[in-house]
């Protein structure tokens, strides 16, 4: 089960689902035409209201969405990569890393 399920189960929430998808933009576009809702982060929620035309309608803190940078290297050495990452990790993730 998804994390987006269980967060609905969890919640006592029982949306009519009639299709599932994991293709982020064919989401975005039923969003647009206004036949469905998707979660999205928060991180990058204007640039989707910007260009789907779409609302926010509610916000939870339960579900939370991971993201990786993949390097060739084991670690990362290079100076602009490491405060790149230590930058996101800060103040736009706010995630436990």
């Amino acid at each position: 089960m998804s994390r987006h399920l269980k967060w609905f189960d969890n919640t006592g929430v029982a949306p009519e689902i009639v299709g599932e998808n994991n293709d982020s933009a064919l989401l975005k576009s039923f969003g647009h035409a206004g036949v469905g809702l998707f979660f999205l982060p928060t991180v990058i929620e204007n640039e989707i209201r910007n260009q789907y035309n779409v609302k926010v309608i509610g916000r939870t803190a339960e579900v939370r969405e991971k993201f990786y940078a993949i390097s060739p290297e084991r670690s990362i050495k290079h100076p602009a990569i490491v405060a790149i990452c230590d930058s996101e990790r800060e103040q736009i993730f706010c995630s436990e890393w």
